[in-house]
C-alpha cells in the first residue's frame, strides 16, 4: 500500500467519514457513483469494485459485461455540503477489466493514453477553462414559453445580496474546500448568466475538478438554505452549460489550453476553444 492510500485511509477513521463515492462517468460525461462503507477501501485499492459495465453507456459489451472501479487515492476528498453528521468524501475512479487492464473506453484512460503521448514528444497538457452557466427561475417561463432568468443584470455587473451573488460566492467556497483554486467569478452578458473560472491545472485534474464543478453548482442551487435567500421566489435551476435560447447571450466552457516543454517556454503551443456541451 502506498503512502496515498495510507492517507486515506487514516483520513476516513480520523474524520468518522460514514460513506465514500466512488465516482467515474461514462462516454457522453455522465457522472456515475456508487456509495461504499470505510471498511471496504482498503479492499477497493488493491482489487477494485466489480460492476455491470454494460449497463454504462459505452463503456462495454454485454460479452464484456464485468468491469472493476478502482479508486485514486490522489482524488480523495471530503464532500463539504454533507456537514459533521455522518461525513461522506469521495474519490474518483479508474475502470479496469477483470484482468487489472484499462478499459479502452474508460473516458479517464483514453485522456491518460492522449497525455502519454504527449509526454512522449516531451510535451505537458495544461488547461484553463472559463465555466459559464444561466441560473433560472425554474417554475417560471415567459410569454414565448422559455425559462426565466433569476436578475436583469449584465457583464461584470455588481448586484449585491443578489441571487447570482450568493450562487458564485457559495459554489467557489464549496470548490476550495475540496481543493479547487478558483481564480475568479463575475455576472456574464446575459441576464441570469455567470461565470466561474478555475485555476489552470493538468488536463487529467481538470477534467475531475470540471466534474465536481458541475455536482457542486447543482448540490448548491438545490440546498434548503440557498432557496430560503430568495425572497419568497422560485427556486433557483442551474444550466451547466448548454445553451437553447436564441435571443441571449450563449453560454459554453472557454478552455484555454496549452502544450510545453519543461526546459524551456519558447516551445509553448496556446489554444482557445470554445466549448459547448
Amino acid at each position: 500500500m502506498d503512502k496515498q492510500q495510507e492517507f486515506v485511509l487514516r483520513t476516513i477513521e480520523e474524520r468518522g467519514v460514514k460513506f465514500v463515492r466512488l465516482w467515474f462517468t461514462d462516454v457522453a460525461g455522465s457522472l456515475k457513483s456508487v456509495a461504499v462503507a470505510p471498511a471496504e477501501i482498503e479492499g477497493a485499492f488493491a482489487e477494485g469494485i466489480g460492476f455491470d459495465g454494460s449497463s454504462i453507456e459505452g463503456l462495454a459489451r454485454n460479452s464484456e459485461a464485468d468491469m472493476l472501479a478502482i479508486p485514486d487515492p490522489s482524488t480523495f476528498q471530503i464532500l463539504p455540503w454533507r456537514g459533521t453528521v455522518d461525513p461522506a468524501a469521495r474519490m474518483f475512479c479508474d475502470i479496469a477489466t477483470p484482468d487489472g487492464q484499462p478499459a479502452a473506453a474508460d473516458p479517464r484512460n483514453v485522456l491518460r493514453r492522449t497525455l502519454a503521448k504527449a509526454a512522449s514528444m516531451g510535451f505537458s497538457f495544461y488547461v484553463h477553462p472559463e465555466i459559464e452557466f444561466y441560473l433560472l427561475k425554474s417554475s417560471s417561463v415567459d410569454e414565448t414559453g422559455e425559462p426565466v432568468p433569476v436578475d436583469t443584470a449584465g457583464y461584470f455587473d455588481n448586484v449585491p445580496g443578489g441571487t447570482a451573488h450568493d450562487f458564485r460566492r457559495r459554489a467557489v467556497t464549496m470548490l476550495e474546500q475540496l481543493g479547487i483554486s478558483v481564480e475568479f467569478s463575475h455576472h456574464e452578458g446575459g441576464p441570469g448568466q455567470n461565470e466561474i473560472d478555475l485555476r489552470y491545472s493538468d488536463a487529467l485534474s481538470m477534467a475531475d475538478n470540471i466534474m465536481t464543478f458541475k455536482t457542486v453548482s447543482r448540490r448548491w442551487r438545490s440546498s434548503r438554505a440557498f432557496m430560503q435567500r430568495l425572497c419568497q421566489s422560485h427556486s433557483p435551476h442551474t444550466r451547466v452549460p448548454a445553451c437553447t435560447h436564441t435571443s441571449r447571450c450563449s453560454r459554453g466552457t472557454r478552455t484555454h489550453s496549452s502544450m510545453r516543454r519543461p526546459s524551456t517556454t519558447s516551445q509553448t503551443r496556446p489554444v482557445s476553444l470554445w466549448l459547448a456541451f
